[in-house]
Formats: C-alpha cells, structure tokens, sequence
C-alpha cells in the first residue's frame, strides 16, 4: 500500500536524522572541540548502526504500525541490543568506549525515536479519523460476528481496517448488507477469492467459523497468495491480548496456548504500592486545590462538601467511596421520580440534563475533577488508579453471571471505559472493556489507560 511505504519511509529519515542529532551531541558534550578520529568515525556511522539495529528488531513491519504496544518494544529492543553489541566491539578490539558518549548517545536516541513514532502514530490516527490510510478488508463468517466485526472497526477506526465487502456463512437473514456493508457471497474460496477481486480488498479477516476447517483455510491462503492478499484469522477467544497468548506447533497441528491473566503475585503486589505511592503524591501535590474546591461547594448550598456512597468493591467487598459533592444535598431521594427518564441501557443510570445537579458541579464532572477525593480509597487500599467502574450494590446485584468478573480486581479511579467514550457507552460496551481489562492486566496496560485520561479528561469529552 502507497501510505504505508510512505510512512515508513518517514520514519527512516526521522531515525537517520535522530541517529545524527544525537551522536552529534553527545560527541559535542563530551569531547568539545577536541574531537578523536575515532569517536568522529563511529559518530557518522551511528546513523546506520542505528537504522540497522531498527530494522534487525522488526521496527519497520508495516504489521505494527499504528497499533499495539509492538512497534515501540521493537524500538526499545533496538536500542538495547545496540548498547550491548557496541560494548562487546570495543571489548574484543580491546579499545573502551567513553561511558559518557554511551549515555547520552543510546538513551538519547531510543526516548527520541519513541517519541517521534508516537508523533507518527497520532498523526496516522487522525488520518484514518477522516478515512485515510485505510486497510480495505472482506471479513469471512457467521452474519452476527461480521456484524460485530464491522461495527468495532467502525466505533475504533485507529485500527486502520475498513471492511468493504462480507461473505457469511451458514443461514444468513437474505439481507444484500451486513451492518451497511453489501454481502458479496458465501465461504466457499472461489467465492472470498471474488469478492476480493471485486473490492479490490488487501485483507481477509476469517471469524470463527466452523465451515472453514484446516484444509480449507489452507486453500484459502494459497488462493490469496496469487493476488499478494494478507490473510488474518481471527479465534473464537475473544478479548485476550496477544502477550497471553502462543502459538505452539504439536503433532501437526497449530495450537494456540493461552495463559492465565494476571490476577495476583509480585506483580499485584507492586501494583498496589504503585498506586498507594501516587495516590498519596497526588493528595499532597493538589491538596490547596482540593481545599479550595471543597469550600467553593461549601459556600455554593451550605451542604457538605464531600459525598460518601456504598460501592461493591474486590470480591464483592463494599466500600465507602469519596467524591466532591455536585448535586443537591436531597439528590439521592429524588433518584426514583427520575428513573423513567434514565438515558442508559442496562443497570446503569445517568441522565445528560440532570436537574439535580449544581452550577458547580457540573464543571467538576466535565473534567471529572469530583472524583480526585478516591485517591483516598486507593491509599486506603479500596481501589486502584486503573480497574473496573466501582458499582452500586444495587447494580451489582443485577449483574448476569460472566458480569461478576469484574469483581476479581479492585475497581478503579480510571479504567478502560473512562478512555473509550466515557459515559457515551452503552452498558454491554462497558462490560466488555471492563472485562477485557481484567483479563489482560499488566503494568504497561496502566500506564497506557493512565496516559490516555489525561487527554481524555482536558478534553472533558464524554462526562456528564
């Protein structure tokens, strides 16, 4: 595709003219102007040992631009494999290295290189917002799941992929169109191998689907072959994320082994100091704040300035949790005149235009300033930074069975549904982000919700 080999063209010159920068400035700061033949060589090489290491590591598969976590290990590889080989060179040509020029070149030119590909990234999604840079794929399966399919990649276009044409299988409705998208046939190759050529699609996405056996996906791809078409299979196991997942050959077959999430051990453990850690930090650092707010909604009705609430927290154990006041003091007790009115599906209630919210608080809501006060629960140990929403004992209690998954973690001041539409998503939406966060727990996965609050919460998107 044209703007992928443009986009990775980009980044080859952004990474030679990192490379440079950086050997230039480290070479400046450590040697001035009296600089040795040797460190002037190994400056004007960096560059292309710096393009070398990143193309060795796989920073350059069109594969992971744009998404995932891949394409910025792959530059931290780089970098790191690039520290070690320029260590043992000078070791066994017996010539050392200044340890300053290694400090400032390698550190210097892997926390640039991430940042410019993160600039990239940014700048691709908001391409693909707009419809650019778009994968065309024909996704193959059951009429339902290519109905999910279509509208995820549609709800979250940074993906990249765009489905322009479906082939189901089994009994379909006798609809032309599957979520909008025209049906080209059923699975047999012939048929996906058409409607590819008809679309002028890159990809096939094949869903779970039992009509397609090994024999059959094998043929498949030898038909996509011919045309340079990728070919993407997507398992049954939903909402897993690749670093619980492996691919283990056995016996002639391929199976895909899937570990257990993350929900205890050092890890949690580390978790929770991390969190208390912060947590107390962030009271300290926004306490003057914090007392200045508490008196504005103070002097605004007289009423206190904090509202305490009974949430369901790990295991089902319930809690008091902290927030700033932002309705009226008798908000809860004209909870049921408003209930028919409810603007949210499932067990869940919210209102856009709630009457019983104050002129004050609904500034604090918009940029979700009423919830620093849980940064109390989480040094308490009640909550988390990052976990799923706290719930109502009321809400908990109408929870289907596979719902109560969310209750093997401590709920969370931020999580997956707070950086995915906030309050715009439907309740079966919430869940799913919930639940997918609790199944592929990790350190880094915080980081990354924690990072993407920030924009969400100035935006002030999504809140009411």
């Amino acid at each position: 595709m044209v703007w992928t080999k443009a986009y990775l063209r980009r980044a080859l010159f952004a990474d030679i003219a990192i490379g440079f920068v950086t050997s230039t400035v480290a070479l400046g700061f450590r040697f001035g102007g009296h600089i040795t033949r040797e460190y002037a060589i190994l400056s004007l090489a960096f560059p292309a040992l710096w393009v070398a290491a990143l193309r060795l590591s796989g920073a350059y598969d069109a594969r992971f631009i744009g998404t995932g976590s891949d394409e910025f290990r792959k530059i931290l590889n780089a970098g790191v494999a690039l520290t070690a080989t320029l260590a043992l060179f000078s070791y066994f040509i017996n010539t050392e290295l200044s340890r300053f020029y290694l400090l400032v070149t390698m550190p210097g030119v892997t926390v640039v290189g991430l940042i410019v590909r993160f600039a990239q990234r940014k700048r691709l999604h908001h391409q693909r917002m707009l419809g650019l840079c778009m994968s065309n794929v024909v996704a193959v399966g059951y009429e339902a799941g290519v109905a999910d399919l279509v509208n995820e990649l549609r709800r979250d276009s940074y993906h990249g992929l765009n489905v322009v044409a479906v082939c189901v299988a089994g009994q379909s409705s006798g609809e032309e169109k599957v979520a909008g998208v025209p049906v080209f046939g059923g699975v047999a190759i012939q048929e996906v191998a058409e409607a590819v050529r008809r679309s002028g699609a890159d990809a096939v996405a094949v869903l779970s689907c039992p009509e397609i056996d090994g024999a059959m996906l094998r043929q498949l791809a030898w038909e996509l072959e011919k045309t340079g078409t990728d070919l993407c299979v997507a398992p049954s196991l939903l909402d897993v994320a690749g670093p619980r997942t492996t691919v283990r050959p056995t016996a002639g077959l391929t199976l895909l082994h899937v570990d257990h999430p993350q929900l205890s051990g050092v890890r949690q453990v580390f978790k929770g100091l991390f969190d208390r850690f912060m947590a107390g930090l962030a009271l300290l650092l926004l306490s003057p704040v914090l007392i200045v707010i508490a008196a504005a909604i103070k002097l605004g009705d007289k009423g206190p300035a904090l509202f305490t609430q009974t949430r369901v927290g790990k295991d089902g154990r319930t809690f008091k949790i902290y927030k700033f006041r932002t309705m009226v003091v008798d908000a809860e007790a004209r909870l049921a005149e408003l209930m028919p009115a409810n603007d949210l599906d499932g067990v869940l209630f919210k209102l856009r235009r709630d009457p019983r919210i104050t002129p004050i608080g609904e500034k604090l809501r918009k940029y979700s300033i009423d919830e620093f006060p849980q940064f109390i629960n989480v040094v308490k140990g009640e909550m988390s930074l990052v976990g799923p929403r706290p719930a109502l004992p009321a809400e908990a209690a109408k929870y289907a069975d596979h719902v109560h998954r969310r209750l093997v973690v401590k709920p969370g001041l931020t999580g997956m549904w707070q950086v995915n539409g906030r309050s715009e998503l439907s309740w079966e939406e919430s869940v799913r982000l919930d639940l997918r966060y609790v199944e592929n727990w990790s350190f880094a996965l915080d980081l990354q919700i924690l990072w993407k609050t920030v924009a969400v919460v100035l935006r002030g998107s999504g809140a009411y």
